[in-house]
C-alpha cells in the first residue's frame, strides 16, 4: 500500500471518527447541555457554601473572642474604684452567667464551626459554675459526644469533676477509665489515672489508689505524670515543728 493511500484512509477514518461525534453530539445535545448545566451548578454550590463557611467561621470566631473576653473579665473587688466604661462583675457565678449566655449564642447559630463547637464547651463549663449543674451535665454530654476527639475529652473531663462533685463517684470512674483508653492530646492518659487515684483515695480506698499511682509511675517513668505519681506514693516527711520544710 502506497503512502497516499495510507494517507487517504487515515483522512477518512478520522472524517468518520468526527461525524459520528458530532451526529452523538446533536441527537443528545439536550442531554449534554443539561449535563454540563448541573455541573456547573455544583461547581457555583461547592464554591458559594466554602465562602459562606469561611464568612460564617470569621464571624463565630469573633463572636467566641467576645465571650472569652467576658468570662475572664476580672472580677470587681469591694469599694475598688471601676474606671468609666469597664465592665466588671461581683462574682464567678455572676460573670459565668453572662458569659454563659454569650457563648449559647455562639453555639447556637455557629455550631457547625471549629468556634461554635468549643463555645457549647465552655457553656457548660460557665453554667457550672454558675450553679447550673443539670444544664452543664446536658450540655457537656452533648460534647462529649462530638467527633472531636481533643474537644469531647476536654467534656468528659469536666463532666467527671462534676459527677464527683455532686458524689457520683462510679459515673466519674468510668469516665476517667474511658479517657485512659481512649487518651487524647487534651487529656492524655496520665492525668485521667491521676483523678481516678485520688477517687479513689477520696473513697477511702488507699489500696486501689496506690495501684493506680505504682502503675502509672511504671508507665510515665520519666513524664510529668509518673512524676506526680512517685510524688503521692512517696510523700516528703512532714517538716518538725519550728524548722522550715526542705
Amino acid at each position: 500500500m502506497d503512502q497516499q493511500t495510507k494517507a487517504a484512509l487515515k483522512q477518512d477514518k478520522f472524517i468518520t471518527t468526527t461525524s459520528h461525534g458530532l451526529e452523538w453530539a446533536s441527537e443528545n445535545r439536550r442531554s449534554v447541555i443539561t449535563t454540563t448545566a448541573i455541573l456547573l451548578a455544583v461547581i457555583v454550590i461547592v464554591v458559594l457554601g466554602a465562602v459562606i463557611y469561611n464568612n460564617r467561621s470569621d464571624s463565630a470566631s469573633v463572636a467566641f473572642g467576645a465571650a472569652m473576653q467576658a468570662y475572664q473579665t476580672p472580677l470587681a473587688q469591694p469599694d475598688q474604684p471601676v474606671p468609666p466604661g469597664v465592665k466588671t462583675y461581683s462574682s464567678t457565678a455572676e460573670r459565668a452567667k453572662a458569659a454563659g449566655a454569650q457563648f449559647a449564642d455562639v453555639a447556637n447559630k455557629y455550631g457547625m464551626t471549629p468556634a461554635g463547637r468549643n463555645a457549647l464547651y465552655f457553656e457548660g463549663l460557665t453554667q457550672i459554675e454558675s450553679g447550673q449543674t443539670q444544664q452543664a451535665e446536658d450540655t457537656l454530654k452533648k460534647v462529649s459526644s462530638s467527633w472531636d476527639s481533643n474537644l469531647a475529652g476536654l467534656a468528659k473531663f469536666a463532666l467527671a469533676q462534676l459527677y464527683r462533685d455532686s458524689g457520683r463517684n462510679d459515673q466519674a470512674i468510668e469516665l476517667y477509665q474511658d479517657l485512659m483508653k481512649k487518651p487524647t492530646t487534651t487529656v492524655p492518659a496520665g492525668l485521667a489515672q491521676l483523678q481516678l487515684a485520688d477517687v479513689y483515695q477520696a473513697e477511702g480506698k488507699p489500696d486501689l489508689a496506690k495501684k493506680q499511682l505504682a502503675d502509672l509511675q511504671d508507665k510515665d517513668a520519666k513524664g510529668p505524670a509518673g512524676a506526680l505519681a512517685k510524688e503521692k506514693l512517696n510523700p516528703a516527711p512532714a517538716a518538725p515543728a519550728g524548722l522550715p520544710p526542705q
